[in-house]
């Protein structure tokens, strides 16, 4: 089992303090006899009967190398993969890249993140690492 992320406490509490259940910690995905762990699974059961529950997992991503266009790259490939196999598995799941807030601008107002989000059609959650809430959610 991988090593968990720093920030996965701080996204615990966040996703639960948004109203998320954690389901799952870690998600395992197990595809042609190997076995993939995405940090977190989680639901949320909306009032009203008629909307059925909503499943999500979230990657976690520090970023913390010198270089954040080689973050991304790594962070991106890893949702590709998690996000192939749980339409395979768990088509219902929709897959989100949690990243720490001072990572906003960078991956979703300076136009290489804006590209790769919009093209690559990433979903993504924005944490405080130090409130440890969400502040955005993109899709």
């Amino acid at each position: 089992m991988p090593a968990k992320n720093i920030y996965h406490d701080v996204v615990i509490e966040a996703l639960e303090a948004d109203g998320w259940t954690i389901t799952d910690d870690p998600l395992t995905i197990r595809y042609g006899g190997r076995d993939f762990y995405v940090d977190l699974g989680a639901e949320r059961t909306p009032i009203g009967a008629e909307k059925g529950d909503r499943k999500i997992a979230v990657e976690i991503q520090s970023f913390l190398n010198q270089s954040i266009v080689r973050d991304i790259e790594e962070a991106v490939g890893q949702y590709d993969v998690y996000r192939t196999l749980l339409k395979e598995k768990e088509p219902e799941r929709s897959l989100y890249l949690a990243v720490p807030q001072r990572i906003r601008k960078p991956l979703l107002v300076e136009p290489f993140g804006r590209l790769i989000v919009a093209k690559l059609n990433l979903s993504v959650v924005i944490f405080n690492e130090q409130s440890r809430r969400i502040i955005e959610w993109t899709s």
